[in-house]
Formats: C-alpha cells, sequence, structure tokens
C-alpha cells in the first residue's frame, strides 16, 4: 500500500519521493528522476538516514510542523532542494514524505496530492496501532502468573522456538516499531525493574537479526533471552533479556547487542539478589577507590594468572604487575595464590561491575 502511495506521489508530480517513518527508516521510494544528492543516495542504500543527517533535517522543525517543509540547497553540504511532508494522523506524526524539489512543487501541486499524503498517514498510523494492540498482550505473555500468560496465549497466534528482546529506549519513537518484520511482537512500554523497556517476541531465527535492527534504530544496548521451543515459556526469556540488557549496558565488551547464552558467569551473577551482590562486591571494597588496580586484578584473573600475558595486554612491566598484585592483596586482605581467595576477588569484580 505504501509503495503504490508513493509511485503513485512521484508519478503526478513528477518528482524524486521517498517515504521514511519517524525514526528516518526508509519504508518506501519510487523509482529516482534527475539529480539526487549524496543523502538521498544512502537513504536508500542503507535503508535508513545517520544520526548526522536526522539532526539537520529535524532542525527544519519537521517533526512537529503540520504541513509542508521547504529546505532549501546546501552547496557546501551538497544538499539538493527538498520538501519535507509530515504523515500526520489525528496530529500525530508518523512518517514524512520526502521530495526533491527542481522549483517545480509550488503550494497547488503538493496539494494536488493532500488526499494520498492523508492515505500514506493514515496506512502508517494503523499498522504501527496494530502492533502495538498486538504487542500488548506481551504483558501477560512475560507475566509471573499462570493465568495471565494462559490467556495471552490464547490470543497470540505465535509459534515456537522464539526468543525476547529487551531494549531501552524513549516512547516517542514507537514509529520505527512498524519496519520489524511481521512475526515479531512489540511492546514499547513493558515495565522492567521500574523502568519503561521496549519489549519483543522473535521468531528464534530472526531474534539476533531483530535486537541488532531495533538496536540501530535507538541507539542503545539490547539483550536477548534464550530460546525457548514454546511460547508458554517465552515469559523465562524475557527475564534473561532483561538481565542481558543489564550487562550490556555496564560491562565493556557485551554491547550493544548482549545475549543471554554468551554471557558466560554473568548468567549466574544476574540472579543472585541486590543484597547478596552487594555482599560479593563488598569483598573487593578496598580496590573501589583504584580502578586501574581493579582492571588490573581483573585482567589477571580474566587470563588465568598468565603473568607475561597480562603484563603485555595492559602494556606495563611484569615488576609493575607484580607490584600491583601485592598491592591488591594487601586491600583485600586475599591471597591471590590460593584458589579459593582468587575465585572469591574474581566473582567479586565482576559483581562489582553489575553494579
Amino acid at each position: 500500500m505504501l509503495q503504490e502511495t508513493v509511485d503513485e506521489i512521484a508519478t503526478r508530480l513528477g518528482a524524486s519521493a521517498t517515504l521514511e517513518d519517524r525514526s528516518f527508516q526508509l519504508l518506501a521510494y519510487a523509482a529516482q528522476s534527475g539529480d539526487i544528492d549524496l543523502i538521498r543516495q544512502e537513504s536508500i542504500l542503507r535503508r535508513r538516514a545517520t544520526k548526522e543527517v536526522r539532526a539537520y533535517f529535524e532542525g527544519y522543525g519537521i517533526a512537529t510542523a503540520k504541513g509542508p517543509v521547504r529546505i532549501p540547497a546546501d552547496a557546501e553540504l551538497g544538499v539538493l532542494a527538498r520538501v519535507c511532508v509530515p504523515l500526520r494522523h489525528h496530529d500525530v506524526t508518523y512518517g514524512y514524505l520526502w521530495l526533491l524539489d527542481d522549483g517545480s512543487l509550488g503550494d497547488a501541486a503538493l496539494t494536488s496530492v493532500s488526499a494520498l499524503v492523508a492515505r500514506a498517514a493514515a496506512t502508517l498510523a494503523q499498522d504501527i496501532r496494530r502492533r502495538q494492540d498486538l504487542g500488548r498482550n506481551l504483558r501477560e505473555l512475560f507475566s509471573s502468573d499462570t493465568e495471565e500468560r494462559s490467556w495471552a496465549l490464547s490470543h497470540l497466534d505465535v509459534a515456537g522456538p522464539v526468543a525476547a528482546i529487551a531494549v531501552r529506549s524513549s516512547l516517542e519513537r514507537v514509529g520505527a516499531l512498524w519496519t520489524l518484520p511481521r512475526g515479531v511482537l512489540a511492546d514499547p512500554g513493558l515495565l522492567a525493574q521500574g523502568e519503561p523497556l521496549i519489549a519483543l517476541l522473535a521468531p528464534a531465527g530472526q531474534a539476533l537479526e531483530v535486537a541488532g535492527r531495533i538496536q540501530a534504530m535507538y541507539g542503545t544496548a539490547a539483550g536477548v533471552g534464550g530460546v525457548r521451543a514454546e511460547p508458554a515459556q517465552s515469559w523465562r526469556s524475557w527475564r534473561e533479556a532483561v538481565q542481558a540488557l543489564r550487562v550490556a549496558d555496564r560491562v565493556p565488551g557485551f554491547a550493544p547487542v548482549a545475549v543471554w547464552s554468551g554471557l558466560g558467569v554473568y548468567r549466574t551473577l544476574t540472579r543472585l539478589s541486590p543484597p547478596d551482590l552487594r555482599d560479593l562486591a563488598g569483598e573487593v571494597a578496598g580496590l573501589a577507590g583504584d580502578p586501574e588496580l581493579a582492571r588490573t586484578v581483573e585482567g589477571y584473573l580474566d587470563r588465568a594468572g598468565h603473568v607475561q600475558e597480562t603484563a603485555a595486554v595492559l602494556g606495563v612491566h611484569r615488576q609493575t604487575l607484580y607490584y600491583r598484585l601485592g598491592k591488591a592483596e594487601r586491600l583485600t586482605g586475599r591471597d591471590l595464590a590460593d584458589g579459593e581467595d582468587r575465585l572469591l576477588i574474581h566473582l567479586g569484580l565482576k559483581a562489582a561491575r553489575l553494579l
């Protein structure tokens, strides 16, 4: 429907046209004729605009405009003149129609396609509302209440295997969810641990791709839960996704997309209660005032106590490393030559990252 509408608009106006959602994800484009600039080329090739391009055009007030916005050419930046027509439905902007302007797009010409613009806006709004309506059932499907989960399953057409995805984002950008595959359910405002998250449920084979796409849309971290053969168990995957997101946010090396199955020891640590986690982190409280020392000890333990390898990675002399390790032993009261002490310090350093 959107593609047909864009083609018709381009034909009537004789202009190169593209249609994007609110987050500048490309949804449809007509055959491009005449000169096009690099921004248009990149939009079509990459299916999305960069943050810099988005900021540039939003600077003209397109997000709140109630009618077409004329954007002048900028020879220095290589930007051709264009008209942005906000796709508004019931006073909400769902996307943008972009028309390269060679000087022929007068007000009368734009008015002649207003009905088509309204149709495109209504189509976008309808699809987004449909996705949101389906996604709201995720709240019950991911619930700890057995009856709520049973009710959700009876109202959803979903088959396993599946995996849940958690993403942190602001609610004003939910329009981007429209671009996800049809088999993906999404709720843009599910609460977890006191904060709103975007919750998604995807076929297992698409989970990583979906997580990567939505992470790129919002520029935040994402967590992917474990695969569940039965949708009735997807609530467990959701809890894992939330914890994976927590690790992606706080532990270097796991962002931007952390997968539950690849979290290693953090799978165990995230299951601990906050008091237990604090107690474990307390074992390395003596290192809290010296982040460099803490990183040194963690790097040493991550490499199973190999001094030469650790010194090379840290870029220090082995004697410097020995000095730091000795200092850490004095501050923690633990012996790094003792297996249990080493394990306790190692886990304590990992726990401290989560806090």
